[in-house]
């Protein structure tokens, strides 16, 4: 009696915080800008992706979704095949403290060459750890590991963007079990770090259900609900705005980076100057083109919409292969390059399902405007 007591209390505690449905969101389609046959299938994947990067040179580079618990953590994709990057070594844990792939979601490619890796280290109970790649040598050239204060135990840092110069890192702290979001700051020059908008309204998530083209996004027979707090990230051409939101929210906020650099800005007036830009869909990813138009995943319908100028969202295009379009990067040209994850079917799921549930897809299609490979 005592341990189902236990287990009463527990699961109680888990539905209070982590709990209930919320309600449908709304409807924002339109008929897509582009056929489905727009998209093409760059890889078929026995194992779900999560997010990529493409280099100016044409070369893809991705994850296997944390998730899914892959032995493998980063790739390249050679000759339509998924090879280790940079090599198998890299992908268990090293002896002698050398750095290795543990939990790596996001990469993004900078403007310098370089291969960015993002590592939550398990929701913060590891080592969270940002390490760095030059393209050229395919050798380590940056290895940053996040204190306790910045990314602790129940953050989970997620994506990020790189600007122009390579000297500042933004990146999403989606706390899935702190609840306490908030964007980190990372200097490559100083390798120092700094956490604000923690539990801003412009990150917090909305109480929305998700409903992914029929599937509602619950766990544990409902103790847990899908409502994922801040995650798109994106940061224009010209370094003047950093776009961010809740994964689960209607609104995609910004904020002009020099006040996010200015350290001498009081926190408060920090979190006044965060403006709201434009109405969204619920996404798990989002890039930019050197216009300003916005590209969003839409993880409700299998979309991806595109904001334009105007601050209006429209369905740029849809495929029925979409299941949960992810993370997004420019490639060389107008192409967008897709990692579709498939959440649903990897979430708490067996290898057995995942398994079952492949192939697992990158996409590309043909923006028809320009944008900086990698972001």
């Amino acid at each position: 009696m005592a341990l189902l007591a236990v287990i009463m209390i527990l699961a109680i505690a888990v539905y209070w915080r982590y709990g209930g449905k919320g309600r449908p969101f709304p409807d924002l389609a339109t008929a897509p800008i582009l056929p489905d046959s727009a998209v093409e299938i760059v890889a078929r994947l026995d194992e779900p992706p999560g997010n990529l990067a493409v280099s100016d040179t044409g070369r893809v580079f991705f994850t296997y979704h944390a998730e899914s618990r892959p032995d493998i953590k980063v790739l390249e994709l050679v000759d339509g095949r998924p090879v280790p990057y940079p090599d198998l070594e890299f992908q268990s844990k090293r002896p002698e403290g050398k750095p290795y792939f543990d939990q790596v979601f996001s990469v993004r490619v900078d403007r310098q060459n370089r291969l960015w890796t993002l590592d939550h280290g398990f929701h913060g109970l590891r080592q969270p750890r940002l390490l760095a790649f030059d393209l050229t040598s395919n050798r380590l050239v940056h290895d940053y590991k996040f204190p306790t204060c910045i990314a602790g135990i129940g953050s989970y840092i997620q994506d990020l963007q790189v600007d122009s110069r390579g000297e500042k890192i933004y990146i999403s702290d989606l706390g899935v079990l702190s609840k306490k979001p908030a964007l980190i700051i990372y200097d490559t020059r100083k390798r120092e770090a700094r956490r604000v908008l923690e539990q801003h309204p412009a990150l917090m998530a909305q109480d929305y259900e998700i409903n992914s083209k029929g599937r509602r996004m619950y766990l544990l027979g409902g103790l847990f609900w899908m409502h994922p707090a801040f995650d798109p990230i994106a940061l224009d051409k010209k370094d003047e705005w950093l776009y961010i939101g809740p994964m689960s929210g209607d609104t995609l906020f910004r904020a002009r980076v020099s006040d996010l650099n200015d350290v001498t800005l009081p926190s408060v007036e920090l979190s006044r100057r965060v403006e709201a830009y434009a109405k969204k869909s619920q996404c798990d990813g989002l890039t930019m083109d050197a216009s300003g138009n916005i590209y969003v995943t839409s993880i409700e319908d299998g979309a991806i919409n595109i904001i334009g100028l105007d601050r209006r969202q429209r369905t740029l295009v849809r495929n029925p292969l979409f299941r949960w379009p992810d993370g997004l990067s420019y490639g060389p040209g107008d192409y967008i390059y897709i990692a579709d994850s498939d959440i649903p079917d990897i979430m708490l799921q067996s290898k057995r399902h995942i398994q079952a549930s492949a192939p697992f897809y990158i996409f590309r299609f043909h923006s028809g405007q320009i944008g900086i490979p990698g972001q």
